[in-house]
């Protein structure tokens, strides 16, 4: 039978599957269930004899040492990319800085453009369980959208952790057109919320505009 941890770690890892969220009530139906919580250092010393579990061990907190950062945050949100194909490149967001500024200098997207949010953030201390990203559209102070995806459960390492969504289709149609606000979160399963920001988009008829 596999040890108690390597059922822990297993269970770490497969809840990194890109799960779209719809609505926050349809969590449950994710058949997503959180891992018994230990401590990193439970998780480090245990099965040291055991390969497989070494190998999910390296996977989850990489292959170095693991030095805990206790000055700030579990989880430190570095940064947030919007990427697509067709764009004349990355549009990527310091969200280290003023987060005020986000919501004043907007981002551009043509309309009807398929994109992905790419996020870059650092887990400091101990194992992060049900990592979610969630975002609420608002246009002219109406709610208009929101989505959420499963971003997964991390272990502190040195290098930060990065996340890429499944593709987010833009509005597209002249009466869609314009400016909206958007406001963006990262939780866990304790509902521990690690960032909160808000950011603006401008949908435009093409990219030169």
């Amino acid at each position: 039978m596999a040890s108690e941890a390597a059922e822990t770690l297993k269970c770490l890892m497969a809840d990194k599957k890109e799960s779209p969220i719809e609505e926050e009530e349809d969590e449950r139906n994710l058949n997503y269930n959180p891992p018994a919580q230990k401590s990193l250092l439970e998780i480090q010393e245990l099965d040291k004899d055991d390969e497989s579990l070494v190998k999910y061990k390296q996977t989850l907190l990489g292959r170095g040492p693991v030095t805990a950062d206790l000055s700030g945050p579990n989880v430190s949100v570095t940064r947030m990319s919007l990427l697509c194909d067709q764009a004349p490149g990355p549009v990527t967001m310091d969200l280290t800085g003023d987060l005020n500024a986000l919501k004043e200098k907007s981002v551009s997207l043509q309309e009807g453009a398929q994109y992905r949010i790419k996020l870059y953030f650092k887990v400091n201390r101990d194992i992060v369980a049900g990592l979610k990203y969630h975002h609420v559209v608002f246009r002219k102070g109406i709610k208009v959208d929101k989505v959420s995806f499963m971003v997964g459960s991390y272990g502190p390492r040195a290098e930060e952790h990065d996340f890429l969504s499944p593709s987010i289709d833009a509005p597209k149609g002249i009466m869609l057109r314009g400016n909206y606000q958007i406001k963006s979160s990262l939780t866990d399963d304790d509902k521990n919320v690690y960032l909160a920001w808000e950011w603006s988009l401008d949908i435009k008829k093409d990219w030169n505009e």
